[in-house]
């Protein structure tokens, strides 16, 4: 199954207000695995950026000045996203303003069931709790110390991260290490399970979990020597 966990920065709270995209980060995840490919971009909002905002993202008029406008690179946004089920943390901000975005293009908007709420989850979850990207991450044991200001692609891979853990979870504390038996079953060293910092793993496939018709055959044999089993009792 592929899904596509998107963060987006934008210059105010409200598209219909004025307000637009000026970055926005893809991480793809095949079953629930980072596969290592993403989409990443700025865009100049041709209008001026709100200083509150401005003070959260840190991406100046300045700085955006010479990047592309959305409308040049939708498309390849479209190609790489797809058709796929699309995770966001408060996901109606996001997709109000990739919405607005596609139909400012003249191009198809993203229909709302595609959406997949992080932030409905967690409240699910955990009623009465913080829900906020940083306050789940801490929860979950996900390192964010390289997080000093919000940008879209980092808090993509941090929203990835936590997605799995709120849909089931592959235990970024779990470790087979004697070192850290004393740390309440937490590594020392959040999100480094493999012994690598997460910029430093190298991209790997997917690994498909079907038997082969080899193993079938093999299970077969096995089962058939089994005398009088419960499954073939009247």
């Amino acid at each position: 199954m592929r899904e596509i966990v998107f963060d987006t920065e934008t210059t105010g709270l409200s598209p219909i207000n004025g307000d637009r995209l000026v970055e926005i980060g893809c991480v793809e995840l095949i079953n629930k695995v980072e596969t290592g490919n993403s989409f990443h971009c700025y865009f100049n909002p041709e209008r001026k950026m709100d200083a509150v905002a401005e003070s959260i993202h840190g991406l100046s008029d300045e700085f955006l000045a010479d990047k592309p406008l959305f409308a040049d690179k939708a498309q390849e946004l479209l190609s790489f996203i797809k058709l796929s089920p699309l995770v966001a943390h408060n996901a109606a901000f996001d997709f109000g303003f990739l919405n607005y975005e596609l139909d400012k293009c003249g191009l198809p908007t993203i229909c709302m069931t595609r959406m997949v709420d992080t932030l409905a989850i967690a409240r699910g979850k955990h009623p009465g709790a913080k829900h906020t990207l940083d306050a789940l991450c801490t929860r979950y044991g996900i390192d964010r110390s390289h997080r000093v200001k919000h940008g879209a692609l980092l808090d993509a891979e941090l929203l990835a991260q936590l997605y799995v853990e709120l849909t089931g979870g592959r235990q970024i504390g779990l470790v087979l290490d004697d070192n850290n038996s004393q740390n309440d079953g937490r590594s020392s060293t959040p999100n480094t399970v493999s012994g690598l910092p997460r910029n430093k793993r190298v991209k790997r496939q997917p690994r498909p979990h079907e038997a082969s018709p080899q193993e079938l055959l093999r299970h077969g044999a096995f089962i058939d020597k089994i005398s009088n089993p419960v499954w073939r009792r009247a």
